[in-house]
């Protein structure tokens, strides 16, 4: 007889998305060649979207959300995974067309895991999560290109007090950078002070007004996750071959931009796409990440039980969250 496992089922009627805490059967898992039991999963934004039905990201209803998780994994037919091992997954479409971590079991193809970092454990990987995996891929790709923290000036952090933004600023400090942090939150001032940003930019100064189509140069360097009007001030006051991560689209996907940025500067746009990034690229994002001090990502969550997942995706959509969010599928 199949076990039993509570999850969070999302049920579409009349067009209508409606989600609880239901008791589901091994036996309604889909295929995959892994079985985790799940741990812990994490509220980003995209899942506040699809826990409230906006942006059609899942088509196939019945549907368990949840974009990130990790866990324990019970029953592997894969190679490079056994019982025992302590798995993440982020990405890869989880939690939109495969059902995702908001539930005590997961059945996955695994392909699309990571081992959890030695010295670290599952509570962690979802302190970090789909959003912490970003913002390094964010801080990487700023590196690569060469964005350096021996440069003489600062890296701006756009949404600096959500969760893409938190994690990059924390880590962009940690590897040396002099950051500046964008938020309209002065509440967060203090903890964004905490996560080592430098200087405090009001959010207003980036997000109102028209766009020039070149401004002031005044930093080195962008990770942005807000998008539309603020990446396109941001754009015009990025130095001289300097270069923006773009990652998120929470102001709206349209860019009223223009070309002047990329051709009497030579700024270049970097976009961050966490969801289908090969496996080398994910293990050193994810061991950029497990040299953070423990104590200052602790710094960042708060853990909730399963339950609560739900009406915390009304408020990640009205910017009401702070930092990470952590599901604890089994309280």
């Amino acid at each position: 007889m199949a076990g039993q496992f509570k999850a969070i089922l999302l049920e579409e009627n009349d067009g209508k998305v409606s989600a609880d805490i239901r008791e589901l059967a091994d036996d309604q898992l889909p295929e995959g060649d892994v079985t985790v039991a799940v741990e812990y999963s994490d509220l980003n934004y995209k899942d506040g979207m699809i826990l409230n039905g906006i942006g059609r990201l899942v088509r196939t209803y019945p549907h368990v959300p949840g974009v990130d998780f990790a866990g324990t994994v019970t029953q592997s037919a894969h190679a490079d995974f056994r019982p025992g091992d302590k798995v993440i997954l982020t990405g890869w479409r989880v939690g939109e067309s495969r059902w995702g971590g908001y539930a005590q079991r997961a059945r996955i193809n695994g392909d699309c895991l990571v081992k959890v970092p030695d010295g670290c454990d599952t509570r962690w990987a979802m302190a970090m999560g789909t959003a912490g995996f970003t913002a390094a891929l964010a801080v990487m790709a700023l590196e690569d290109y060469g964005i350096g923290a021996d440069q003489d000036g600062e890296l701006l952090v756009t949404g600096a007090a959500g969760g893409v933004g938190s994690v990059a600023v924390a880590l962009a400090a940690a590897r040396g950078f002099r950051v500046a942090a964008s938020t309209g939150r002065a509440e967060t001032h203090d903890y964004l002070r905490g996560l080592g940003a430098a200087t405090l930019v009001d959010r207003t100064t980036l997000s109102d007004g028209p766009v020039r189509p070149l401004d002031k140069e005044r930093w080195i360097g962008a990770v942005d996750n807000v998008g539309s009007t603020t990446l396109a001030n941001v754009l015009s006051q990025v130095r001289h071959r300097g270069a923006v991560a773009a990652c998120g689209l929470a102001g709206g996907s349209d860019l009223p931009a223009t070309v002047i940025p990329f051709l009497l500067r030579g700024v270049s746009l970097l976009g961050i796409d966490s969801v289908l990034s090969p496996i080398a690229e994910r293990n050193r994002a994810w061991a950029m990440l497990a040299e953070l001090p423990k104590t200052l990502v602790e710094s960042m969550v708060q853990v909730v039980p399963l339950a609560d997942a739900i009406g915390l995706g009304r408020e990640i959509l009205k910017g009401r969250t702070r930092g990470r969010v952590v599901i604890d599928v089994n309280a």
